[in-house]
């Protein structure tokens, strides 16, 4: 089945008042004879298309108080190729990196491009309307062609079944406040949408433990592109993370390396390859303990990429504190005689002794001992001492020989005159040294403790080991543990910010969030999960003692608000799974060809006329009627919350909680 997007209709209709100049006989497209009209300016076909209302919101742009009609753009949806029945993209069946739109052979400045990059996927959780050995079959939908479908799809939503959780147990919610932590049930990329007005900006940290398409999570679609559809589902929710996130927020990524190096690839793109801050592996099992024994290969390690937003500005992460001791502070170093040669290097007096001049030797450690610190990579830029080496030193040893100490006078803040150097000690060897004093702000007290760097690598597997029963509800598999986010949440944020998941399966975010009193956002479409989250962040307000609770002296505490995206064809949907026999399907049809929103790509009068659909199994027409809903647009906006059809199955507590979290309506 052809995709007829709503724009591409409306077009049609117009082209259709020009007798057969761009339309043939059967109603199909004559492209070229459109393409050669609109590049020629064609005044009759441009007025026409200019004065639609449709055409017009979407094409046309206001500049300088003047109307543009954006052509190219228009052009370019007479211009894709269609890879799939249910599909356009303007990127072929091919994965890889690409510069300037080719896949790249010469060029440094490299992006990802995949089939239905171009595109958006809604690409729901949940699997009730599949059967059992099929893939999901949802269309995607292109930015240009599509573009009506998409703003429609993106459109803030109704919330209903509000409800807030404190220690005194259930309420229902008629308002909201951005000081509450909230759960929603919904599809993630539609729910995020829906709190771009709210939270634009506002995210300090985002967590995020997506599926990783390994075949055996929830990710299981279309299987000829799973990998581009991996990729586009990512995409789309990764461009609205963007905005949601702070200027000096962080969005961290969790997963193994089925998928791995294409999300970096991809957060480069969406992010800036300028924003990456780091990779962090994470031991999550030990190496006795297998996924499956007849396994090749056995993958112990997962990656955390973490990414900041906005280029302009310095992350500053909640570094761990060690309090200073002098246990490195264990080399001493004496001279005997005078030295060989005395230069001026760099403005500083130079004493250059043989190595048979000189005594180096390990001691206990003290604050009159020197600490060895080699001479290479960042610290040749990182401090002065590294910076003489690197200036001065390093290659002297093809001059002076090897294993020569240089004595270095008023370099350093320690409590001596003097720094020692060393270079190569034999031939080949090529890097030095040099020993450094215990700071003066050290010896002084004033400095007590220092900062240690956020660690490339971390042992979390006898945390992933134990955490089936954290928060008192249990998962088969993919849980995380609550230290694993404690570190990430104390490293990228403070009390009170705004911490958001929306992947957030059994609440280990919004559970280690609550504990450490940041405000969370949590987002989950399947239904076992969200029963199993709020149970957790009710035991976690009751004083729940799992997890990290004995570490930050957990009482319990807080609240949390609940609600759900408004299904708009959810009451057909189960009328439709409630059916039992062949009339009753069809008395459920006859009501959705009044009310319901069917796929955009569905022809009734071909359903209904057809032969061979009408001689299937009852089973198998039910699983087709349930196909021909929409599956994109499960849910009622916001806009229409006043309309007389929509308004009357809203209770009144729910339409005041929508009021109350966008603000009224004029």
């Amino acid at each position: 089945m052809q995709i007829e997007p709503k724009i591409m209709s409306q077009v049609k209709s117009i082209l259709g008042e020009f007798g057969n100049k761009y339309l043939t006989s059967k109603g199909s497209l004559k492209r070229n004879n459109v393409i050669n009209d609109l590049d020629k300016f064609d005044r009759e076909l441009m007025t026409k298309l200019f004065k639609d209302p449709l055409i017009h919101k979407n094409y046309v742009e206001k500049i300088a108080d003047t109307e543009v009609f954006r052509l190219n753009q228009f052009i370019e949806m007479f211009e894709y190729k269609e890879f799939w029945e249910n599909s356009y993209t303007k990127y072929t069946n091919k994965i890889g990196l690409t510069a300037n739109g080719k896949f790249i052979d010469e060029s440094a400045d490299v992006v990802l491009d995949f089939p239905f990059k171009d595109t958006v996927l809604k690409a729901g959780m949940t699997k009730e309307d599949l059967d059992k050995d099929e893939s999901a079959d949802e269309p995607f939908l292109n930015e240009i062609i599509a573009k009506p479908e998409i703003d429609e799809l993106l459109e803030p939503k109704i919330f209903v079944n509000a409800k807030k959780y404190d220690q005194n147990g259930e309420h229902n919610a008629s308002s909201y406040s951005d000081q509450d932590n909230l759960i929603i049930k919904g599809n993630n990329l539609i729910v995020l949408y829906s709190l771009k007005k709210l939270y634009a900006s506002k995210i300090k940290l985002i967590y995020l433990d997506p599926p990783y398409n390994t075949g055996s999570d929830s990710f299981l679609y279309n299987d000829k592109f799973n990998q581009s559809s991996w990729l586009t589902f990512m995409k789309n929710r990764l461009e609205i993370a963007h905005q949601l996130l702070s200027d000096d927020g962080v969005i961290a990524i969790q997963l193994d390396d089925s998928e791995g190096p294409y999300l970096k690839v991809l957060m480069d793109s969406v992010f800036g390859k300028d924003n990456e801050l780091f990779t962090q592996y994470v031991l999550v099992r030990y190496a006795d303990k297998t996924l499956k024994s007849d396994m090749d290969y056995h993958k112990q390690v997962e990656q955390i990429h973490f990414y900041k937003n906005n280029s302009q500005v310095k992350v500053h992460p909640n570094k761990q504190e060690e309090q200073y001791d002098y246990s490195k502070f264990n080399f001493k170093i004496s001279t005997v005689g005078p030295p060989m040669n005395t230069v001026i290097l760099g403005g500083k007096r130079v004493e250059i002794f043989k190595s048979d001049q000189t005594r180096i030797r390990k001691i206990e450690g003290s604050s009159t001992g020197l600490k060895e610190i080699w001479a290479t990579g960042t610290i040749l830029n990182g401090n002065s001492s590294g910076r003489f080496f690197r200036d001065y030193l390093n290659g002297r040893y093809k001059t002076d020989g090897y294993g020569i100490v240089y004595k270095v006078y008023g370099i350093g803040n320690d409590d001596n005159e003097f720094r020692f150097f060393t270079g190569p000690k034999k031939q080949g060897a090529t890097k030095g040294k040099y020993y450094q004093g215990v700071p003066l702000d050290v010896l002084s007290g004033k400095i007590t403790s220092k900062k240690k760097p956020i660690p490339g690598f971390i042992d979390m597997a006898g945390a992933f080991g134990n955490d089936r029963l954290e928060g008192g509800v249990g998962l088969r598999n993919g849980k995380k543990p609550e230290q694993l986010l404690e570190e990430i949440i104390k490293i990228f944020s403070k009390e009170n910010d705004y911490i958001l998941d929306f992947f957030s399966g059994s609440g280990s975010t919004a559970a280690v969030s609550t504990k450490m009193r940041r405000k969370f956002i949590a987002v989950e479409q399947i239904d076992e999960q969200i029963k199993k989250m709020v149970k957790r962040l009710n035991n976690v307000i009751q004083g729940d003692q799992t997890g990290i609770s004995k570490d930050v002296d957990w009482q319990g505490g807080g609240s949390f608000v609940y609600a759900e995206l408004m299904e708009k064809n959810q009451g057909y949907l189960k009328d439709l799974l409630a059916a039992k026999d062949i009339n009753e399907l069809d008395d459920v049809y006859k009501r959705m060809k009044v009310g319901a929103d069917f796929d955009f790509r569905v022809d009734l009068d071909k359903y209904e006329n057809d032969a061979e659909r009408k001689a299937l199994p009852f089973e198998e027409q039910k699983q087709l009627l349930v196909k021909l809903l929409d599956k994109n647009q499960l849910y009622y906006n916001f806009n229409n919350i006043d309309d007389a059809d929509v308004r009357d199955l809203i209770s009144d507590k729910d339409y005041q909680f929508n009021q109350s979290f966008y603000g009224k309506r004029d």
